[in-house]
């Protein structure tokens, strides 16, 4: 509900509206007036009647809206074909949607069409058709153009470029030069969905024009994330002494919520919803990045809380025994992080008699206490996940759920939903069990505690090395139960690779916190090491068992996960520009990919930061895994999972993190209800903000942070590169060094910046510096003026930076 001081806001934009009323009498005769004559500045939307009409002709295309971080002029959308990304230029054309949006595109009039300029006269307009970046370093935007007038630097056309004569000018170098052409623009008709929050963190500021109507109603609200548009406030909602003392507040961060936008304003309408306190902070800095992705990190509601066990402690009811199969007296044991306390998969290994193991995967019922259509079921259904930030989880489920009655605490009895299989050593599966169980777990081990025991197979580990263990069993035996399973996955991940998957890792920055105040301390790239691989093997095993075990069962209903093939056209471009970078690689399936980029990294010491920068490259043309019921397609073929090459794929094993693998459990239960798919990719981003959000803090704190870096990337004017010694990706804009000049080109594919330097001394001449992918270079990380800024400095060859 609009505040009263935003409600004459409203009344303001909106004479004739509900609001009108709000204004006094001499402010409603006069704003009959300025809305007359004023141009639009967005189209309004179509009719929903229109847009389905459109949908159903193919003539009008539906997908989710993605705006470039960096240029927020750039927007893309899937194709329908799924082989590459629609490229949408400039706001105008998205029509007042937000990142996440799902949205309806149409083709814009032929007198909208923007022109599109040869390389080297409008550089920003130039790297804009060209998406947001060049092959190496672009999510490959697909470029649509007039039939007949593309552009032959474009990464991905999607409507073949074909040059006539008249269009193409001979050089005296032999090459070709395009006329200015004007490109085939898409615009934004309709928003289906509006999935961005419309919440955003930013600045207040006084209106420039201290005579203009506005200045005594509105204050300006600047979001810090540029996607989103500015807005105007109303000056009632802001602090009271905001108008005196405006300087006070030029650091503040606050909330804002986009309430309208009009059609004939550059401006949206915006009601302040809080401040947050001082920008830079990590505490204030957090609740924005929440508030912003919308996520849900309120307190949980009593009618909630009411859906638990109200006694405590809880204990199992003496009935559920009989229904369940009784472990507790097997050798069962957690592997998780050191810091976790929603513990909901455990592991178990038993060697059999005739050579072979039973091994099995116990996952926390957690459908056993939520269920369906409870309020407690509707809040899980609502945060859709768990969202781990650097210094906190919020969780899906209250606390009582996450870290007591479902977490699989040590020598705790727990009901559990277990996979057991018979196996032999090579990890071949000769029998598979599923039922609901019950266990108590004998210890809760760290990766750390695991690794320690995979890399000293023959230590006797004395008590204070390793957590306590139940009584019930020995350490040897827990250890020899993780060396069983490391033998196992091992072969198991032999296999799975054999088999045809892929896997394209990225680097993940950890911090070191201080205890009392919460600050990060230091920051280390967190290392994937046998033990997490030893966990990840068997709960894949875990959830592709219960992916056929559904399907078998519930051919109609089975709620699987699939994960569609690359885009097409931007792996090919994508390789024609590794062939010409000399690195000759098969995308053929993802067993030939996964191949070529181990063959690929070499051996030196910088084999692993050739192998990130590409996987990154590789990483973009690939699609976003989805959830779907096996009903709604009739193509099965469909229903495979690219990056594991597999037929049939599912989640099941985070049900304390992951509202659909309490679908799972239920379905596996045969009570499959329907399901409202959670946002999970974008707390995913969450997740990475946060990461982000403590590195600069760590970079305020500690620096300058000195590394050699990898490029990554070039573009016309800048170059992003890898920084090794943290695993973060920076760019590095020309225009900020201390150059005599720069040239940029491209020798067929591949792009090329040469640096000038400036001379140190007036006896020295002007250093060049070639710059590529995989150059190696020195730069120097400074925070910036800015709060939760910082840039990398290039250091010049052989000197300072």
């Amino acid at each position: 509900e609009p505040s009263p001081a935003l409600r004459v806001i409203l009344a303001y934009f909106f004479p004739g509206g509900p609001y009108t009323t709000c204004l006094a009498p001499g402010d409603r005769k006069n704003r009959s007036k300025p809305t007359r004559g004023r141009k639009k500045v967005f189209e309004a939307y179509m009719s929903r009647e229109d847009v389905s009409a459109g949908l159903k002709r193919k003539t009008l295309i539906q997908g989710p809206l993605r705006i470039n971080p960096k240029k927020y002029h750039e927007a893309f959308i899937p194709s329908p074909d799924s082989t590459r990304d629609i490229f949408i230029d400039g706001v105008v054309a998205r029509n007042r949607a937000l990142n996440g949006d799902i949205v309806v595109v149409t083709l814009l009039p032929k007198d909208q069409w923007k022109v599109i300029k040869p390389d080297g006269c409008d550089n920003e307009t130039t790297e804009t058709a060209q998406g947001s970046d060049p092959p190496g370093s672009s999510p490959g935007a697909c470029v649509l153009r007039d039939p007949g007038k593309g552009d032959v630097n474009s990464p991905d056309v999607v409507i073949e470029a074909q040059f006539d004569d008249e269009d193409v000018e001979g050089k005296q170098d032999g090459s070709r030069e395009i006329k200015d052409q004007k490109q085939l623009s898409l615009g934004v008709v309709y928003i289906l969905e509006k999935k961005h929050s419309r919440a955003a963190t930013g600045f207040i500021r006084l209106l420039t024009d201290r005579n203009s109507e506005l200045f005594k109603k509105c204050a300006m609200f600047s979001p810090v994330d540029h996607r989103v548009p500015r807005a105007y406030v109303a000056l009632a909602d802001c602090p009271p002494d905001f108008i005196t003392r405006p300087e006070d507040y030029s650091n503040t961060l606050f909330i804002c919520r986009i309430v309208d936008w009009r059609e004939d304003s550059n401006f949206a309408l915006g009601q302040l919803a809080q401040s947050l306190g001082q920008a830079g902070e990590i505490e204030p800095e957090t609740e924005g990045i929440l508030t912003e992705y919308g996520v849900d990190f309120s307190d949980f509601q009593p009618d909630v809380l009411e859906c638990l066990p109200q006694s405590l402690p809880w204990v199992i009811p003496p009935e559920e025994f009989a229904k369940r199969r009784d472990l507790r007296q097997e050798c069962i044991f957690t592997i998780d992080p050191s810091t976790a306390r929603d513990l909901d998969d455990a592991l178990s290994c038993k060697p059999l008699p005739d050579g072979n193991f039973e091994v099995g995967v116990h996952i926390a019922d957690v459908s056993y206490f939520v269920k369906e259509d409870t309020a407690l079921d509707e809040i899980a259904s609502k945060r859709a996940t768990s969202v781990y930030l650097v210094q906190k989880v919020i969780p899906m489920l209250p606390k009582l759920l996450c870290e007591q009655l479902c977490s699989l605490n040590p020598m705790t009895d727990r009901l559990t939903f277990s996979v057991i299989w018979k196996l032999t050593p090579q990890g071949k599966i000769l029998d598979e069990w599923f039922g609901r169980t019950v266990i108590c777990s004998c210890a809760k081990l760290s990766y750390d505690h695991a690794q320690s025991m995979i890399e000293n197979p023959e230590k006797a580990f004395v008590a204070e090395e390793i957590p306590a263990i139940s009584p019930r069993h020995s350490v040897d035996e827990v250890r020899q139960a993780v060396l069983n399973l490391h033998q196992i996955a091992k072969q198991l991940r032999e296999q799975r690779f054999m088999d045809g998957a892929l896997r394209l890792d990225q680097l993940k920055l950890s911090f070191t916190l201080d205890k009392e105040s919460g600050m990060p301390q230091g920051c280390y790239i967190y290392q994937y090491r046998d033990s997490n691989k030893l966990v990840e093997e068997f709960m894949l095993l875990a959830n592709m068992a219960v992916a056929h075990q559904m399907h078998r069962s519930f051919p109609s209903k089975a709620l699987l996960r699939r994960h569609p093939p690359p885009q097409s056209k931007m792996l090919k471009d994508l390789m024609d520009f590794c062939s010409q970078m000399g690195l000759e690689i098969d995308c053929s399936s993802a067993k030939a990919l996964h191949e070529s980029l181990n063959k690929t990294f070499g051996a030196d010491k910088y084999a692993e930061a050739r192998k990130e920068v590409l996987t990154n490259m590789f990483s973009r043309p690939m699609q976003m895994a989805v959830y779907f019921c096996a009903g709604t397609l009739e193509d099965e073929t469909l229903f495979r999972h690219y990056a594991l090459n597999v037929p049939l794929y599912t989640h099941f094993t985070s049900p304390i993190r992951r509202y659909p693998d309490i679908m799972v459990h239920r379905l596996l239960s045969a009570s499959l209800g329907g399901m409202e798919e959670g946002d999970i990719q974008q707390q995913a981003e969450v997740q990475e903000l946060s990461a982000d959000l403590f590195f600069a803090v760590f970079v305020k704190e500690c620096g300058p942070l000195e590394s050699e870096a990898m490029v990554m990337g070039v573009l016309n004017e800048a170059f992003d590169v890898l920084v090794l010694r943290f695993g973060v990706q920076k760019r590095i804009y020309c225009n900020a060094l201390p150059l005599v000049g720069f040239q940029f080109q491209k020798l067929g594919k591949k792009p090329q910046l040469t640096l000038m330097w400036e001379p140190e001394s007036l006896e020295q001449d002007a250093v060049q510096q070639v710059i590529t992918v995989f150059t190696l270079v020195e730069v120097v990380l400074r925070s910036d003026n800015v709060p939760l800024k910082y840039s990398a400095v290039l250091k010049r060859p052989g000197g300072e930076e």
